[in-house]
């Protein structure tokens, strides 16, 4: 499987010819040479997670192409036919196995309504929690995306999800809101994290892949 990271906390996801895509947000670019897509997840509701923009351009081309998310998901994006996923939920598509934790979104301020999240766990090898802190139990992950930069994201925090977590290789992922400096730092942190267990970070920039 070749995971592959775009701007800010979109993944495409690729195996034995097929393709998925998480999180088309409004930070990322058009994504194109998608092949043969079977699914479309959105872990939240926010803009940075998903737009109409992305979502319109990926089904004018795949009219067929199924997209999940969570509640939330399913009521703000009303009008794109979304199928409700939640927490303990497995999805069979093909040749992706999704199996989905969490919940909720993490909380940004007491003033901000707590939304919907999903984290999503790809054949029991690759991980992105989405914008939370909600970690797979019992799962061996090989591959985690670890958010490093956000509003609601305190750096010590992430530390402590990746520690428990403990992936075999972890990239940093959400951080269109850091500087270069700040996205080293965060990157720096991320790593002592996973080095931790014997793990190892790899660093990608938006266009770069690794496979499992």
């Amino acid at each position: 499987m070749r995971v592959t990271k775009f701007e800010h906390a979109t993944l495409v996801l690729r195996e034995a010819g097929k393709t998925l895509v998480i999180d088309p947000g409004s930070f990322t670019s058009p994504l194109d040479d998608l092949g043969d897509l079977v699914g479309v997840v959105i872990t939240h509701e926010h803009a940075d997670h998903w737009s109409a923009e992305h979502v319109t351009r990926l089904r004018d081309r795949y009219p067929d192409v199924p997209v999940y998310g969570p509640p939330g998901v399913v009521a703000a994006a009303a009008g794109f036919d979304v199928v409700p996923v939640h927490p303990d939920d497995r999805l069979d598509l093909a040749p992706f196995d999704l199996r989905f934790f969490g919940g909720r979104h993490a909380v940004i301020h007491s003033s901000i309504p707590v939304v919907d999240n999903v984290g999503v766990l790809v054949n029991d090898r690759f991980y992105y929690p989405g914008d939370s802190y909600a970690v797979p139990h019992g799962v061996t992950v090989e591959l985690l995306a670890a958010p490093v930069g956000a509003p609601w994201l305190k750096i010590g925090d992430a530390i402590d999800f990746v520690l428990e977590v403990a992936p075999r290789r972890a990239f940093a992922t959400h951080d269109m809101t850091l500087s270069a400096a700040g996205l080293e730092m965060g990157r720096a942190r991320l790593r002592w994290a996973v080095e931790q267990d014997g793990g190892s970070f790899v660093a990608l920039e938006p266009g770069d892949a690794t496979d499992l």
